[in-house]
Order: C-alpha cells, then sequence, then structure tokens
C-alpha cells in the first residue's frame, strides 16, 4: 500500500500526499508550481490553450502524447512524465526549435494560444519524422487559435520537420533513458489510496486490485481518459469521491487482432484504437478521426465511453452495428453480453455492483458486407455530436437484403437498434423503392428530443436521410447523392 502519487515533471521527481480526486493538471500547475505557460481558456478540453505532454510507458517504451490539463486528473499521472512548454528552453535559454520556427513562420500574434500550439507541434515532432501536411492538420485539430490563422502555424510545422531531434538540442531525447528508469521504479509501487479530507482516490496496482477495490467501493467513480468526467468538475462543479484511476493498468490497454476481429481492451485510448481498426475498417477509422480533437482521443478511451453510457457516445452505434461484444469483469469473473444489451436506459447500464468493463470485441465486416457510419454536428471536427447513425448491410447475389443492422445515437436515451426500420427492410430488394418505403419506419423506433444541439425534428429527419444517402452510396450514385446532399 502506498499514500502518494509519483511523477516526474520536466526534470523533477514529484511525490504528492496531500492531492485531491478532482483536482486538475492546470491548477497544480498554474497554482502550485507557477508553471504559467501553461494557459487557461475553455477548461473543458476543446481549445487547448493548456496543451501539455505526457509520457507513459507502453511495451516497455517511453511515448508522449498531448493532453488537455486542465481535464487531466493528477490521480492519472501516476508513473509518467509530465512535460511543460517551460521544459523546451535550451541551457543558455534559447529557443527550442519547434518555437523557433513559429517565430520565423510569424505563427503567433497575441500569443494566449501560443504555448499549446508549441506543445502539439513538439508531440508531432517527436512522433513522426517528416509529417505530412494532413498528419500536422490532425496534429492541430485540438488547438484553436483566434488572430493568427493556421496557414502560418503549419509552415512551421512543415520546416521543423525537416531538424530532428537526434541534431539539435532537445530535452526529451537527452534524458530518455533515465526517464525510463525511473519511471519503472514508480511503477513498482502497490495500490495507492490518498485520504484528503473527505475526499478520497484509489490507483490499484493492477486488475485484482481493481477488483477487489470495486468489491468494497460501490459507489467509486472509475475514471479512465476523464474527457467526460473532467467536464463534471469544471463545468458541473460537482464533487466526486472515491475516486478510481485506472488508466495505467497494462491489462486494459491491450489490443488483439485474430481473423475475426479485434480485442481491445477498455483502457485503449481512441488514438491507439485507430491504429488497430483503421486498416480493417477504414470506416470506423475515420470517424475515430472525428473525436474530439488530438489532445481528446490520446486520453479518451473506447472503454470509457461505452461505460459512461451517453447517447451521444460515438463508439456505441458503430460498435452495435458490427456486432460487437462487451466484457465485464469483477472478482466473481468475466461475464460477456452483445454491446447493444449494455444499454438499459438513460444513466444506466447492465453492470452489476463491483463490475466494470474490460474489454470489447469488434467483429470484422465481411468483404461483402457494406459498412458506413456518419457523424452530424454543427462543425466538422472537434464537435458534440448531434445524430450518429451507422449501416451493416447484407445483400444476397440477387442483391435482396439477407440482414441488416442499424444503430443511432443522438436519438433515444441510450444507444439504440433501429429495429423496426430493419424488419422493413430485411427480405426486400436493395432499390430507392425499398429505402423510401422504409424511412417512415423510424417514427416508430425513435422519438427524439430537442435540445441546442439539434430540434426534434431535425434529427428524425436525418436519420432517414442518412439511411438514403448510405443507399446512395451503396449503389454508387454519385450524381443523385450530390442532388440529396444540396436538397439535406
Amino acid at each position: 500500500m502506498n499514500d502518494s502519487i509519483r511523477f516526474i515533471l520536466n526534470g523533477e521527481d514529484i511525490a504528492l500526499t496531500d492531492v485531491g480526486p478532482t483536482e486538475t493538471l492546470l491548477d497544480f500547475l498554474r497554482l502550485k508550481r507557477r508553471l504559467t505557460g501553461t494557459k487557461e481558456g475553455c477548461a473543458e478540453g476543446d481549445c487547448g490553450a493548456c496543451t501539455v505532454l505526457v509520457g507513459r510507458l507502453a511495451d516497455g517504451k517511453l511515448a508522449y502524447e498531448s493532453v488537455n490539463a486542465c481535464i487531466r486528473f493528477m490521480g492519472s499521472l501516476h508513473a509518467t512524465h509530465v512535460v511543460t512548454v517551460e521544459h523546451l528552453a535550451g541551457r543558455d535559454g534559447a529557443l527550442h526549435p519547434v518555437q523557433q520556427a513559429l517565430v520565423d513562420c510569424h505563427g503567433s500574434q497575441c500569443g494566449f494560444c501560443t504555448p499549446g500550439f508549441v506543445m502539439s507541434l513538439y508531440g508531432l515532432w517527436l512522433a513522426k519524422e517528416k509529417p505530412s501536411r494532413q498528419e500536422i492538420e490532425k496534429a492541430l485539430q485540438g488547438n484553436l487559435c483566434r488572430c493568427t490563422g493556421y496557414e502560418p502555424i503549419v509552415k512551421a510545422a512543415e520546416q521543423v520537420s525537416l531538424m530532428r531531434p537526434s541534431t539539435l538540442f532537445d530535452p526529451l531525447e537527452r534524458t530518455r533513458s533515465e526517464i525510463v528508469s525511473r519511471l519503472w521504479a514508480m511503477l513498482a509501487s502497490g495500490t495507492i489510496r490518498i485520504a484528503n479530507g473527505e475526499d478520497r482516490l484509489i490507483v490499484p496496482a493492477s486488475m485484482q486490485a481493481l477488483a477487489e477495490v470495486l468489491s468494497q467501493e460501490s459507489d467509486a467513480i472509475i475514471v479512465a481518459g476523464a474527457t467526460d468526467v473532467g467536464l463534471w468538475v469544471t463545468k458541473q462543479m460537482r464533487r466526486l469521491s472515491p475516486v478510481v484511476f485506472i488508466n495505467h493498468l497494462s491489462e486494459l490497454q491491450s489490443v488483439r487482432e485474430d481473423e475475426d476481429g479485434v480485442t481491445i481492451g477498455a483502457g485503449v485510448s481512441y488514438t491507439r484504437a485507430f491504429e488497430a481498426i483503421s486498416k480493417k475498417i477504414p470506416t470506423l477509422g475515420r470517424l475515430i478521426d472525428r473525436v474530439g480533437g488530438e489532445q481528446v482521443r490520446n486520453m479518451g478511451t473506447i472503454g470509457g465511453n461505452i461505460a459512461n453510457g451517453s447517447p451521444i457516445g460515438d463508439s456505441p452505434p458503430p460498435l452495435i452495428a458490427l456486432g460487437a461484444t462487451l466484457t465485464l469483469r469483477s472478482l466473481q469473473g468475466q461475464r460477456r453480453m452483445p454491446l447493444e444489451d449494455f444499454f438499459i436506459a438513460y444513466g444506466k447500464q447492465d453492470r452489476k455492483p463491483g463490475e466494470f468493463v474490460e474489454s470489447v470485441f469488434v467483429p470484422y465486416p465481411a468483404a461483402t458486407n457494406r459498412f458506413a457510419a456518419y457523424k452530424i454536428t454543427k462543425r466538422r471536427d472537434e464537435d458534440i455530436t448531434a445524430v450518429l447513425g451507422a449501416f451493416l448491410l447484407t445483400l444476397d447475389a440477387a442483391e435482396m437484403i439477407t440482414d441488416i443492422r442499424i444503430a443511432f445515437g443522438g436519438m433515444a436515451a441510450t444507444p439504440k437498434r433501429a429495429r423496426i426500420v430493419e424488419a422493413a427492410l430485411i427480405g426486400k430488394p436493395w432499390t430507392e423503392a425499398t429505402i423510401e418505403a422504409a424511412r417512415s419506419a423510424f417514427d416508430a423506433d425513435y422519438q427524439p428530443l430537442t435540445d441546442w444541439r439539434a430540434t426534434a425534428e431535425y434529427r428524425q429527419l436525418t436519420a432517414k436521410n442518412l439511411l438514403t444517402r448510405f443507399y446512395l452510396e451503396t449503389v454508387g450514385a454519385p450524381a443523385e447523392l450530390k442532388r440529396f446532399e444540396e436538397v439535406a
């Protein structure tokens, strides 16, 4: 048993015994360490002004990821290396090449967002030797600039990509082996329990320890990436206790591929899931690319998105359409179920006391299947879903519908199959007339709500139109699809 969170901040070992379960990394950096280069903008993981890098051991290697400090809880930092913009300075105070490139390319005006851009570009520079324009833009999805415009920032990224850490001063390359040794030593500690007044946080040492903790703490809040839970604190001012942090558990980080599909551990981030899924299910990979910004994808987990049970979660509808299977675990063992059965009602999932999400198995669609997923938002990138529809179609040689699975988010209190629409389609020819006749069945499947993202009428019409769009795309009708998109 241990009573301290231990991590490395830039070059310094930190041990915290008086940390609260919902204390954020941003507050710690700015208020307790006076590292004010990390800025507070939105406090919800949207603007990127608070971006820092967090390095952790994965498969025995040290990997650095950009994260939003405003929604990253201190309890999730055990055995990690936190790097802020202050750490990039050279021994004589010289600018890091990433910073110098922004100066040279005039990538900063008011400067408030600049440290966040620097850290996102620094993370990209460490990960990619010569990133493409698309990879640069993807790395900057989670950083908002109000005054400079992105073109000079992208040019800075292209300029600095020509220079590598091996030939220029870089603090992480110089100390990488030393950092790895220090993190391994921190991982050797047992389960961490810290009480701060009436508030408590727990960092279990293993999966077995996690199961034991949850058997004793029936009201515990399980936190992996905190991309949603973080807003409970920063926006809703909720008090959470006890909080159990699981993002460090290697057993939950596994990705296992076989001939039939891929098993994704509950702690696998969107970024890692993209690497595993995009090759075999490219449609799902493209959807993951639209989940938040890079920082959110580095923090958020597939298992957390499922366990949270939000009706507008991005991963459940396509996984349900694909026929995914969920595995839950507790001291009593494992329990498996179709993912669609996990969601019971708003805020209620089929999870018994002491159970936690362990993994999800995602079957690969057959070569003859046609699969699509559509995320509808007010802006294309880094926005919360209004409606998300997923379709998996099976046709026979005569183009008759032998099976179709349709699932939607944003249309009901839970992610939900459109079973009445499916029934109206199965056994019919895959034709425009069949689609038109089935559209009205959506009214029996769903009765969506109106909120600030969309009206009920808009959601219902959009769901019907997405079925039509899916049909037009599968039959390869670009002219008709173009006219349909102009009307929609």
